[in-house]
């Protein structure tokens, strides 16, 4: 019997469950081979005892249209950054991926799929650089690979913003107010701009285009006539002003690189009363809302294209890969050039010639 080991890193997003079923129903096909799940990424397998279980066609029976990921998933640590705490009490981190390694091969573990965003493909290429037979399913909710079309779960975080700024539009109406949506996107600003563009955002600020507070003022303002009026403001957790630096903070959590992101909508707000904008502010921060959930019905075929080729990839010993969708295609790209580059908005994307083609404020 042959096995695969199926692991999913990074933040969650919806469609997971989806990739981990289409792989274990691809995989039911053939009478030799066996599925298995590592827990939380690649802790499953450094932890002792190891916490590995097995993947049927019962265990993942109706997983498609639920969120999040029943192997847990996490971005702390990894086979190359593995926190130990010192005698002293400070804590540190040791590279445990050749033991890791050794583990799947002692499991006699044939293959490995590990479904994550760009930090979990850098380990992935780096472990196949070490001898391990893997391949790499793209998963990121910002959609900021470039080497695919597109990622599942973005989707499904794009309907959830614009969701919510349709709900917005209402009571700003309502209220005469100006609202601030906060949605994620660390450096890229697909789910806003596009949450933007499909909700009729007034102001849309994302990361690639740094904004001018003034800019950002007098598009407000012509929102407002004798006092009556009212607008959505679309706000990439990762946007920033001309000259200025992102809102963030270290995280204190052992092992977790990246900043904390988080009230950028707040500082646009105090920075606007500081130059006199004296209409009514409120601001709503999407946050987790966009990870979690149902994903809709696009992601959820994604989601099966993605993990339908990554077996198959597997059994031609495609290793050293991530899938990439190329439109009408599914493809297998290798490591370097999936994380050679990220996809960021630039100034000549059609989103936003259209964006500015409806009059929306990038802040430039």
């Amino acid at each position: 019997m042959k096995r695969v080991l199926v692991a999913t890193g990074g933040g969650d997003c919806p469609g997971l469950n989806a990739v981990i079923r289409a792989i274990v129903y691809r995989a039911s096909q053939e009478k030799d081979w066996e599925v298995l799940g590592s827990i939380q990424a690649f802790n499953g397998v450094l932890w002792e005892p190891p916490e590995i279980v097995v993947l049927d066609r019962k265990k993942v029976a109706g997983i498609h249209f639920r969120g999040g990921t029943i192997i847990e998933t996490t971005n702390i640590g990894g086979p190359f950054a593995w926190p130990v705490k010192n005698d002293d009490g400070t804590w540190t981190t040791v590279d445990r991926s050749d033991e890791m390694i050794r583990k799947i091969k002692y499991m006699n573990i044939d293959a490995v799929i590990n479904i994550g965003g760009d930090g979990s493909q850098r380990i992935s290429k780096r472990l196949y650089d070490k001898g391990l037979n893997i391949i790499g399913v793209p998963k990121t909710i910002d959609n900021d690979l470039r080497s695919t079309d597109s990622t599942f779960g973005f989707q499904t975080a794009v309907q959830v913003a614009t969701d919510a700024v349709d709900k917005l539009v209402t009571t700003a109406a309502s209220h005469n107010r100006v609202f601030f949506l906060e949605v994620m996107g660390r450096d890229a600003g697909w789910i806003a701009l596009n949450a933007a563009v499909a909700g009729g955002a007034e102001v849309c600020l994302i990361p690639e285009i740094p904004y001018d507070i003034n800019k950002v003022f007098e598009a407000l303002e012509r929102r407002f006539h004798h006092d009556r009026g009212f607008a959505v403001v679309v706000v990439a957790e990762g946007a920033r002003p001309i000259d200025g630096e992102t809102v963030s903070e270290k995280s204190d959590i052992v092992g977790y690189e990246n900043k904390i992101l988080g009230g950028i909508s707040r500082k646009i707000m105090k920075d606007l009363k500081k130059i006199g904008f004296k209409r009514e502010m409120r601001e709503t921060v999407l946050g987790h809302l966009q990870r979690g959930g149902v994903p809709i019905a696009y992601d959820r075929v994604l989601s099966a294209q993605f993990g339908v080729k990554a077996f198959e990839m597997v059994l031609n010993k495609e290793y050293g890969k991530m899938v990439s969708y190329q439109h009408p295609n599914f493809v297998g790209v290798p490591f370097e050039e999936a994380i050679k580059e990220p996809n960021l908005v630039t100034p000549d994307t059609a989103l936003v010639k259209t964006a500015r083609g409806l009059g929306i404020c990038l802040g430039n």
